[in-house]
């Protein structure tokens, strides 16, 4: 049997968050949750092994998204994970700047469920394929 992808979620809405786990999990992901991104910063450079798929907010305490998915894609053995923005932010200055950075997606809040899950799981799919 293989092992399950891991995902990471950065977000501070508790609600938001704990709906996102129970429903990867659900769909057999291994999720590590982080409210802030001081915490989800540190767990990176913590970790050697990239996750699947990384599911960032922008507006988090302490250290925002931004730095994250620079974190991230400077980061060696994580430089090909696929990050998706998840965020209230919807100016096109916000959007560009994160595809600039990286980021192989970007989803506004409020968010439909079952296209997010489609989103997740191509962007995991196709880097794969690409990996």
């Amino acid at each position: 049997m293989s092992k399950q992808p891991v995902l990471l979620i950065v977000e501070d809405d508790q609600i938001c968050a704990e709906l996102l786990a129970y429903l990867l999990t659900r769909k057999g992901f291994a999720v590590f949750s982080f409210a802030d991104g001081k915490a989800a910063q540190n767990w990176i450079a913590s970790r050697r092994e990239p996750v699947a798929l990384a599911l960032l907010d922008l507006m988090l305490p302490l250290v925002d998204g931004y730095q994250l998915l620079r974190q991230i894609q400077n980061k060696k053995e994580w430089a090909s994970t696929p990050v998706i923005i998840l965020s209230a932010k919807t100016q096109e200055q916000d959007i560009v700047r994160a595809f600039e950075l990286g980021a192989a997606d970007y989803v506004t809040k409020p968010f439909q469920v079952g296209e997010l899950l489609a989103r997740i799981i191509r962007c995991i799919n196709k880097n794969q394929r690409h990996g």
